[in-house]
């Protein structure tokens, strides 16, 4: 088996990151590249949001060339949202912004996994415009003596979902707000699926920054037979056994508060180290490299396969 971690990004790395060629759990299709010509490139939406917490107009609209795909949008979020229950550092307002998310109409997998996110860029958009951002800008030092939520404190990186020691708010989506007024998903869309209302069933919702499409929570229990079951797919990470060394004591965090906290192991779960694996789709029934939004860590993915 294959164990890979996750680890602090330096400034100096942060643009250029290889986390290996790991493999997959369930990889059946062996095709590199694939033509997403005709899929959602004509899905828009323009309505008021009269939720107590938006009371914007939500506006996104996806387009195609033959070599790009084009999102303009609002990032506002067109479900219902909160509540935050968060701490008044972190109370922030939604507001409209200026979305432009361009990616290739031809993805191709590469030999190599880049980890996008934050100041590396978006790592991917939900159809409604609002960009998906997994991680977050807090940290702790090493002895945990000195925690921020937005800063550099230490190492430790903070999760924003699957811990209790630090509250970031996130709503009944898995979504909370930045400062500026950026609403972003941390996990599962819940509000953005239920709109879509196709139950459980293989649901894509967004595309990544490589350009493969992302699918939430269910897929074909055989990743190549389109009439296989319908199952809630499985990440292949898990919290590390021994915590890594000079992290603050689990007394004080328990695992599953750091990002560090967790391990890939290839094979443990259906997906590969960026939450993706190879397969049909609905949209795809030739198969091809996708993307997923699970329960359990990594929650969306955090590294994509494609050239960006």
């Amino acid at each position: 088996m294959l164990i890979h971690t996750f680890f602090q990004l330096t400034i100096a790395s942060a643009l250029a990151i290889t986390l290996g060629a790991c493999g997959g759990g369930t990889n059946t299709n062996t095709n590199t590249a694939t033509n997403t010509t005709g899929v959602t490139c004509d899905y828009s939406h323009n309505a008021f949001n009269s939720n107590s917490l938006v009371n914007l107009t939500s506006a996104a609209a996806w387009t195609c060339s033959s070599s790009t795909r084009t999102l303009t949008a609002n990032g506002v979020p067109d479900h219902d949202v909160g509540p935050f229950a968060i701490q008044n550092d972190l109370d922030f307002q939604i507001k409209a912004q200026s979305v432009r998310f361009s990616t290739s109409m031809t993805p191709a997998l590469t030999t190599i996994a880049r980890e996008l996110g934050g100041p590396r860029g978006d790592i991917g958009m939900i159809l409604n415009g609002v960009k998906i951002d997994p991680g977050t800008g807090g940290s702790c030092n090493d002895s945990g003596s000195s925690c921020t939520m937005l800063g550099q404190a230490g190492p430790w990186r903070m999760e924003a979902l699957g811990q209790s020691s630090f509250n970031f708010g996130a709503d009944s989506n898995n979504a909370h707000v930045q400062p500026g007024g950026v609403y972003h998903y941390h996990g599962i869309p819940e509000g953005f699926i239920q709109k879509l209302g196709k139950g459980q069933a293989m649901t894509l919702v967004g595309w990544a920054a490589d350009g493969f499409p992302l699918y939430a929570r269910y897929a074909y229990s055989d990743a190549a037979n389109a009439a296989s079951a319908i199952k809630v797919v499985r990440s292949s990470y898990r919290k590390k056994a021994v915590p890594d060394a000079n992290r603050p004591a689990i007394s004080l965090y328990p695992m599953g508060t750091f990002l560090q906290d967790y391990e890939y192991v290839a094979g443990l779960g259906d997906l590969d180290e960026c939450n993706g694996r190879s397969g049909v789709t609905p949209e795809f029934p030739k198969g091809t490299y996708h993307y997923y939004a699970t329960e359990s860590f990594p929650y969306l993915p955090r590294c994509v396969k494609g050239s960006v």
